[in-house]
């Protein structure tokens, strides 16, 4: 039996689909006795990940505890029974559309969401109530692909699946930072390259992770990408890699669409993009000579004003090179959320109807028959900007959000906030009760989370998975399908008297398949009649599964036959004219900000932001900004810097690096009001969205940075939870978890009055507890620790002369430990003993720190995978591998520049 099989059967334990990115990871679970945790393993039968973790799967035990958990539905802030909230929400939006119209009520869901959820939810709005204002937080992140592969392909198709990473001779990586935010993917890809070979282009504005294992990294400006790939689908047209029977056979509108792409010189080409000609050069001739060529391209491409013509610009250099629907070949769009693809597949945005149907009128009565709707919609509804425009002109009076956080992760989210204040109605479902957007709810519902619900989500490359439950509800929670259904049939209608998901994924495969006859791509008729057990043995497929073998015989890709599910079966190339982004830069704003995700962090934290081991990497919220454009600001590292622009502020740490270029900075997505004082990134994004997709602008936001005058800065470690609201004396603070404990950073103005009684307000929560203190009078500094029984209580550090020097890893390690007088000692110093030091942790699997691998390497560690032996540092996910060879790079350097002392 191979070594594979034979881990795999004796693996026990519930099967199920991790519920963070668009990978689709399979994984094992074996709950604790008490259900608040659980032993997380791949599955190595899974074929999305083959067994492989990354660090936000691994701790998915760890999430499972039911601390700020929603357990109760509320009314007005009050707890309340099922019977009553339900009913309100009934009536109300029953209330609501009789007064003013269908449309002036909405959902917004999210791709955290499963299948069924969706399904109902998109029923009963387009269906039933009669309006297409239904959008889902996918909106922000797929829409552009969506629209992309609608207008080349006829439909939302994505050709390719992940086995062509394996396959491919060429992988161009474009606005992707694959190696943080889908890590289990670029395992695979390095490998490849490794074993075949396999040439890897990245085009990217910031220097990440994933550019250092690249062949050529592109370091393009900001927006330059259709630039780019129209000047490269000109080249490829005069090109040996122009297929001409393809085109011919199989396309139409290659003359506007080259026509538009053969408009800038290749002067002005180096102008729009910042590369030099050199690279440009290499770039287009691998292209050219390399047959299996995959674009992977993800929210560098997709959120921008221009985001459906980078995508149409990356596929038109395919269609015209013929390279799709074969294996190592072809666009692929990698999704950022578990079940983005799912959301798509059952109409979950304003612009779709269902199963990959729109608005049409074969469609429409299609649709109206399967469902027997009495007020089926008639045309798209509002998109997530739009429609959040119109909660705040008061057009939209009653709103229902699922499993998502607009209130941070909209654009321009002040003003969200405010529309969701102001609405007459709001409803939230959710499982956290302490949410930016819960806070806002007239009534709280609390859902089911992962590992306590059952059902369906799909994957990148349309892999439909189990989500399978183990673990009781608790309190008094209900699953998203179950109450979408009882608020249906309060409401007065047929057709949601569901008992079970099966029955809801049965009636999803049903419609599916629905005087479908192969006209649309999405099909999976094989289920249409599948019995609950069943249901529960589904292993992972991808779709089309169509029952008929014959037509399932080309499941793994799309197109390989030119076959297209436009009208007359042909792609069709589009023009896409290179456009400005909606707000440009100027002498008030002229620095460009980006924003995106960080390797251990998810959304907004509500899961992530529960266990210490993904705080230790990366704990407080930052902007990455150039040496230049740090000088010209003042700005020194670990400084505290307002980022401002039209639309808000926030309060972030300095990161000065050289990662990012000149103009411009870099911010991650994640923080909320939970975590930090005002560090929500999208109070300062532009609402500005692409008029095709609608999909908002996060990638180009222009803004200025200034200084933050403080007076003092302090750092606290603590068992004991610091409350947001006790850090109101602070101007700046972030909190994370940290060992068995708590880190804040926070620094302040003259305005917090005595620090020392401030600080020991926060901290000093044991009566008999023993303080042992420092100061210097000198340096400006004061610290203290708190014991109770020789146990660290608490450690403050403060300091008026600016950011505290302290090992936080090795005092976050000691929170909760019993100490020697030496070591109560040692942390009043904030360092370890010599050779002890932690460093903050880079591998946070493993929870190995830099310190540890520091040492190995010194030792004689010359490889990451030596490293690895030694430490355990990058042997599971190894996202942090690109980090540790880059410390080998600099101890290398700091060795040979020794050396070449020493001979002098």
């Amino acid at each position: 039996m191979p070594l594979e099989e034979s881990l795999a059967s004796k693996l026990t334990g519930t099967r199920t689909t991790c519920p963070y990115c668009g990978v689709g990871c399979g994984v094992i679970a074996n709950p604790s006795d008490d259900g608040q945790a659980a032993d997380i393993q791949g599955d190595p039968e899974h074929p999305s990940n083959f067994g492989k973790l990354c660090s936000k799967g691994s701790a998915l035990g760890e999430t499972l505890t039911l601390e700020e958990r929603l357990l109760e539905p509320e009314l007005e802030g009050s707890k309340t029974d099922w019977n009553s909230a339900l009913d309100r929400v009934a009536g109300k939006f029953l209330q609501t559309i009789a007064e003013h119209g269908p449309d002036s009520v909405a959902f917004y869901v999210s791709g955290q969401l499963l299948t069924e959820d969706y399904y109902v939810a998109n029923k009963l709005m387009k269906g039933f109530i009669g309006s297409s204002n239904i959008d889902t937080n996918s909106r922000l992140c797929m829409a552009s692909s969506v629209a992309g592969h609608k207008r080349a392909f006829g439909t939302d198709t994505v050709p390719g699946c992940y086995e062509d990473l394996e396959l491919a001779d060429l992988v161009v990586l474009i606005g992707s930072n694959f190696a943080w935010c889908h890590p289990v993917l670029h395992q695979r890809l390095l490998a490849a390259k490794i074993e075949r070979g396999t040439k890897i282009v990245v085009v990217d504005p910031r220097d990440t992770a994933t550019t250092d294992a690249a062949d050529l990294h592109l370091k393009i400006k900001v927006g330059g990408d259709v630039a780019l790939f129209n000047a490269l689908f000109a080249y490829l047209a005069n090109s040996n890699a122009y297929n001409d029977t393809f085109v011919t056979d199989h396309t139409n509108g290659l003359g506007s669409a080259l026509e538009v792409a053969s408009s800038f010189s290749m002067d002005e080409v180096v102008e729009a993009t910042g590369l030099t000609i050199e690279n440009i050069e290499t770039f287009f001739e691998w292209y050219e000579e390399t047959s299996r060529t995959l674009s992977i391209y993800s929210q560098g491409v997709n959120q921008s004003s221009s985001g459906t013509n980078k995508v149409n610009a990356i596929i038109n250099c395919h269609l015209i090179t013929g390279r799709i629907g074969r294996p190592g070949m072809g666009p692929f769009s990698i999704t950022g959320q578990p079940n983005a693809m799912g959301g798509r597949e059952v109409g979950g945005l304003a612009n779709q109807l269902a199963v990959h149907m729109d608005f049409e009128p074969e469609s429409l009565d299609r649709v109206k028959r399967f469902w027997k709707a009495p007020n089926l919609t008639r045309g798209p509804g509002l998109k997530a900007v739009d429609m959040f425009d119109a909660v705040h002109e008061g057009k939209i009076k009653a709103l229902w959000i699922m499993a998502t956080n607009p209130a941070v992760s909209m654009p321009n989210a002040a003003k969200v906030r405010d529309a969701i204040e102001k609405c007459p109605f709001v409803v939230v479902s959710d499982i956290v009760e302490n949410s930016d957007t819960l806070t806002l709810a007239d009534v709280k519902l609390p859902a089911t989370g992962w590992g306590e619900k059952s059902g369906t989500v799909t994957n990148s490359e349309r892999r439909i998975s189990r989500q399978r439950s183990f673990l009781k509800p608790p309190g008094n929670t209900k699953h998203d399908w179950e109450i979408i259904c009882e608020v249906a049939q309060r409401m007065g209608f047929n057709g949601f008297s569901f008992q079970n998901p099966s029955e809801i994924f049965r009636e999803y495969a049903q419609m599916s398949t629905f005087e479908n006859n192969q006209s649309r791509d999405f099909d999976i008729g094989k289920f249409s009649e599948v019995s609950s057990s069943e249901y529960d043995q589904i292993k992972p497929f991808q779709w089309p599964k169509t029952g008929n073998a014959e037509q399932d015989t080309s499941a793994k890709r799309f197109f390989a036959n030119g076959q297209f599910f436009t009208i007359d079966k042909r792609a069709n190339f589009v023009p896409t004219p290179v456009r400005s982004a909606i707000n440009l830069i100027d002498t008030e704003f002229d620095l460009v900000l980006n924003t995106g995700r960080i390797r251990d962090q998810w959304h907004t934290m509500t899961r992530t932001g529960k266990t210490q081991r993904l705080s230790t990497h990366i704990g407080e919220p930052y902007v990455e900004i150039n040496p230049k454009d740090a000088l010209r600001l003042n700005l020194k590292d670990a400084d505290v810097a307002v980022v401002s622009s039209k639309w808000g502020k926030a309060y972030l740490r300095a990161i000065v690096t050289d990662r990012v270029s000149q103009g411009n900075v870099f911010s991650p997505i994640h923080w909320t009001r939970r975590y930090a004082s005002r560090a929500c990134i999208d109070e300062v994004t532009s609402p500005a969205h692409d008029p095709t997709s609608g999909q908002p602008e996060l990638k180009y936001t222009p803004v200025n940075i200034r200084k933050m005058e403080l007076e003092w800065w302090a750092y606290i470690g603590t068992m004991k939870e610091i409350e947001p609201s006790q850090l109101s004396g602070a101007v700046y603070w972030a909190i994370s978890r940290r060992g068995d404990g708590w880190a804040v950073e926070l620094a302040g103005d003259t305005s917090t009055g005595d620090l020392s009684h401030y600080l020991k307000s926060l901290t000093s929560k044991f009566p008999d507890s023993e303080i042992i203190s420092f100061e210097n009078s000198v340096s400006k500094e004061f610290r203290y620790s708190e014991f109770n029984s020789n146990q660290l209580q608490a450690a403050v550090f403060a300091s008026f002369n600016g950011p505290v020097e302290a090992d936080r890893t090795w005092i976050g390690q000691n929170i909760g430990k019993t100490l020697s007088q030496e070591e109560r000692l040692r942390v009043l110093a904030g360092r370890p003993p010599s050779g002890q030091v932690s460093g903050k942790i880079v591998c946070s699997c493993m929870g190995v720190g830099s310190g540890e691998i520091l040492r190995s390497i010194q030792a004689g560690a010359n490889t990451v995978a030596k490293v690895g032996e030694q430490t355990c540092a990058g042997t599971n996910c190894g996202s942090c591998k690109p980090e540790i060879a880059a410390m080998i790079k600099v101890q290398s350097e700091v060795s040979t520049k020794m050396n070449l002392e020493a001979a002098e």
